[in-house]
């Protein structure tokens, strides 16, 4: 965690946001906006995904992306990555924090990734040896996805001892944090709560957790509130509510980061974050869409009367 905040606020629009839509968002532009939320106090970005550019032309210039993110000052830069060769092109770039993707679905982990949960536990394995056996790369945090924790719209419910036990391999295999998503959008605040209470039991409470939630049937904030309960304290989020799993159809995308930011800050929790300038950042954004919809209430409501951030108060 930062210096000065209570909640890390990883913004994940250039990539979660922008991976499943039509337009293609110039390479300028995506650093534009990643430049304006880092002015705006975003402490952290995922930038990027390092994936086979004929599967997803969007993150083809992830590589590029990233060599010009990590010059910002005091700002992190995360990519994800599906296999060995995308972190190594990650890590080759410069980038702050390797995510890896797994499903504990194996339904699902199969379709994205075309691997087993336990090929894919195998291949996060050779990720760390690799970054290991760097010494350039041993300030590099990998980090553990666990994707449809909460369900699946493939195999349907998804156990929480499976969650459980794919959270103490990747500890085993070198994880140095994990990351908890509701993928398709299924959780509800009881089922999150429950969660990652027995998460920090198995695992412990000196593992650094990060929760990514989406806003399907419109629970994406209650969940988020419901995390922070349990006690995680980094949160995933896009500016205007992008993105979504191409897997659950009918998904309005990920939690608005606005939103999320003014729900933190009005309830005294520091996010380092200025409200005004995120939302300028939506303009940025909004320039390079075609025919995209964009989220967000505090955006059209605005502050209330008498509303001191929690910097301020």
């Amino acid at each position: 965690m930062k210096d000065g905040i209570d909640v890390l606020v990883h913004e994940v629009g250039p990539r979660d946001g922008l991976q499943s839509i039509q337009t293609i968002f110039p390479t300028d532009a995506k650093l534009e906006w990643i430049r304006a939320e880092a002015a705006a106090g975003v402490p952290q970005i995922q930038v990027g995904s390092f994936v086979p550019p004929k599967l997803l032309p969007q993150m083809a210039d992830s590589a590029d992306v990233v060599r010009q993110a990590i010059e910002i000052p005091g700002l992190t830069v995360s990519a994800l990555v599906p296999n060995l060769r995308g972190a190594e092109n990650g890590m080759a770039a410069g980038a702050h924090q390797i995510g890896v993707v797994l499903s504990v679905s194996e339904a699902h982990n199969y379709s994205n990734v075309k691997r087993s949960v336990q090929e894919s536990l195998d291949g996060f394995s050779e990720i760390v040896a690799h970054r290991d056996a760097h010494p350039e790369y041993k300030d590099v945090v990998i980090s553990g996805g666990l994707a449809t924790a909460f369900g699946c719209t493939i195999d349907g419910p998804v156990k929480v001892a499976d969650v459980m036990r794919v959270a103490e391999e990747y500890l085993k295999r070198g994880a140095d944090r994990l990351s908890v998503a509701d993928t398709v959008g299924y959780a509800n605040p009881g089922q999150v709560k429950a969660l990652f209470e027995e998460l920090y039991r198995t695992v412990g409470t000196d593992v650094s957790v990060g929760a990514h939630f989406h806003d399907t049937r419109g629970l994406g904030l209650a969940n988020a509130f419901a995390a922070l309960e349990a006690g995680v304290r980094e949160l995933d989020a896009c500016l205007g509510g992008l993105g979504g799993c191409p897997y659950a159809p009918g998904a309005t995308g990920n939690i608005v980061t606005e939103d999320l930011v003014f729900m933190l800050e009005s309830m005294g929790l520091r996010t380092g974050i200025d409200l005004d300038a995120l939302v300028a950042c939506r303009e940025i954004m909004e320039r390079h869409l075609t025919d995209e919809p964009t989220h967000g209430a505090f955006a059209t409501a605005g502050k209330p009367l008498g509303f001191q951030p929690a910097t301020a108060a």
